[in-house]
C-alpha cells in the first residue's frame, strides 16, 4: 500500500476498511476475493472512474498486497487516486478476463479458496463461465456482501463527506424551487439545479434531477422533457447531491397557484411520516417496523394516494444509473435487518396518485445515531406555495377562454341542427 495524504479519507480509514474486509474473508475461509463492483471498488481504494463499463477488479488476497485488473487508460485512476500499488492492465484490443486470470495465476492464487460477486452487474455471466473453465483448480464462491457488509454502517470520515454532498443537496433544491413558475420549461429547472449543485461544490451525481410537472409527476422515475409548467399545476421535484461519489437526496413539492384542500391533506400526512421517523426511529428497530410505521401512515388518508414503493432505501457510494444502496437495505415490508448506528438511508414517504392524478413528495436522508436519527438537511418541508399573479391569473383565464369557444361554438351548431330537425320533421 502507497501511504499517502491527498485521498478522499485518511489512509488510516482505508487501512481500518482493508483490515475488516480481511478479517471477513478469513471467517468465510477464503484465500482471496475478487471485487468487481465499482462502489466497492471505490470504498475499498478511492478509485474512480466513468468508465466503469469497461472491465475492472481489485483482487484482495488475505495476506498478501491487493493488486487491480483495469483497462490500460484506466490505469491512470489508480495512479492518481488510490493507495493501490500493483496493477495489471489489458488493451483495449486484449482480453480483460485472460488478464485476470494470468495475474491470478501469477500471484499464487490459482488453486486457492476465491470469492467473486457472482451478482455483480459488471461482471457477466459468460465472463463468470470463462473462469470456472479456465481456473480448474481454484474453488470459485460466490461472496456477495462481503464488502457491503463494512458499507453499512458509515464511519464519521464518511458521514462528513455526506454532509457535503448534502450542501448540494440543499442548493440544488433551493434553487430548483426558486425558479419553478408557469411559463417555464421543466429543462430549465433542471438545469438551475444541477449548476447550484455544482457551484456548491457537489460533483456529478449518479442520476440528474428527476423534475416533473402537472399529469407527469404519475409517470415513476420521468424526468424533465421539455414540458412547459402551466398555471396551477404542481411540480414535484428530487434531487440527489453528490460529493466524492458519496449521495443525499431529498424531495419537495411546489404548487403554482391555490394550495387546495387535497394538496394540504397530502403535504400534512407526510409531514406526520417524517415527525414520527424522528421521534421513534433508533438502533434496535427492524427494517419492517419503520417501513411498517411509514406505510400505515401514508395508506391512512382522505385523497386516494398510496405509497407504492418501499418506504426508504440505504445511501451512500454510488454510481449511475442509480444513487442508492437499495441492493444492500431497503425499508420494506418482511426485511427482519436490524438499525444500526452509522446507517444513512433516504426516507421517502411520498404519496402517489392524489385525487388520481399527482405525485407528490417530502423526503429526508437520515443518519442512525446512537440514541436516535437526525437529518442532514435544514430545507424547510412545507409545500412551497406561489400564487399565480394577476398576469398569470389573465393568462390562465384567457386559456381557459379559448379552450371552451369551441365546445360553445360546438354547442350551438348542434342547437342549431336540432331546430332545423324540428321544422323539417313538421
Amino acid at each position: 500500500m502507497i501511504e499517502r495524504d491527498d485521498m478522499t479519507f485518511t489512509f488510516a480509514e482505508y487501512q481500518r476498511r482493508l483490515g475488516e474486509l480481511r478479517a471477513r474473508i478469513a471467517e468465510r475461509r477464503l484465500d482471496a476475493v475478487v471485487v468487481t463492483d465499482p462502489e466497492n471498488i471505490t470504498y475499498l481504494t478511492d478509485y474512480q472512474t466513468t468508465g466503469y463499463s469497461f472491465f475492472q477488479a481489485l483482487v484482495i488476497p488475505l495476506e498478501k498486497e491487493p493488486f487491480m485488473i483495469t483497462r490500460a487508460l484506466e490505469e491512470s485512476n489508480i495512479f492518481a487516486r488510490t493507495w493501490v500499488e500493483l496493477t495489471r492492465p489489458y488493451p483495449d484490443t486484449g482480453d480483460a478476463i485472460q488478464m485476470l486470470v494470468d495475474a491470478l495465476r501469477e500471484f499464487g492464487l490459482a488453486d486457492k479458496r476465491i470469492g467473486y460477486e457472482r451478482n455483480s452487474y459488471f461482471f457477466p455471466a459468460y465472463q463468470q463461465d470463462y473462469i470456472h473453465t479456465t481456473l480448474k483448480n481454484a474453488k470459485l464462491m460466490d461472496c456477495f456482501g462481503i464488502v457491503e457488509e463494512g458499507r453499512i454502517c458509515k464511519s464519521q470520515e464518511e458521514i462528513a463527506i455526506m454532509r457535503r454532498a448534502a450542501l448540494a443537496t440543499e442548493a440544488g433544491m433551493k434553487a430548483g424551487i426558486d425558479i419553478c413558475r408557469p411559463g417555464i420549461t421543466e429543462n430549465e429547472i433542471g438545469a438551475e439545479i444541477a449548476a447550484a449543485m455544482f457551484r456548491a461544490g457537489g460533483e456529478t451525481p449518479a442520476v440528474m434531477p428527476y423534475v416533473t410537472s402537472g399529469p407527469r409527476t404519475m409517470i415513476g422515475h420521468a424526468t424533465f422533457e421539455g414540458r412547459t409548467v402551466q398555471p396551477n399545476e404542481h411540480v414535484f421535484l428530487e434531487v440527489g447531491g453528490c460529493y466524492r461519489r458519496y449521495h443525499t437526496a431529498m424531495m419537495r413539492t411546489v404548487i403554482l397557484g391555490e394550495l387546495s384542500d387535497a394538496m394540504y391533506q397530502s403535504q400534512e400526512v407526510m409531514k406526520r411520516a417524517l415527525n414520527e421517523i424522528h421521534r421513534v426511529v433508533q438502533p434496535g428497530m427492524t427494517v419492517s417496523d419503520v417501513d411498517n410505521m411509514v406505510r400505515n401512515i401514508i395508506m391512512d388518508n382522505q385523497v386516494g394516494a398510496s405509497l407504492i414503493t418501499r418506504s426508504g432505501y440505504s445511501i451512500g457510494i454510488a454510481f449511475p444509473p442509480s444513487w442508492d444502496e437499495g441492493y444492500i437495505i431497503s425499508l420494506k415490508q418482511g426485511n427482519s435487518a436490524v438499525l444500526k448506528p452509522g446507517m444513512t438511508f433516504h426516507m421517502i414517504p411520498w404519496m402517489w396518485g392524489i385525487e388520481g392524478n399527482k405525485t407528490c413528495g417530502i423526503s429526508d436522508t437520515i443518519e442512525i445515531t446512537e440514541d436516535g436519527c437526525r437529518s442532514f438537511f435544514n430545507l424547510d418541508r412545507d409545500f412551497t406555495v406561489k400564487p399565480l399573479s394577476i398576469e398569470q391569473e389573465r393568462t390562465k383565464l384567457a386559456i381557459d377562454l379559448s379552450n371552451t369557444r369551441p365546445a360553445q361554438e360546438e354547442s350551438k351548431k348542434a342547437k342549431s341542427h336540432a331546430k332545423q330537425a324540428e321544422k323539417a320533421a313538421s
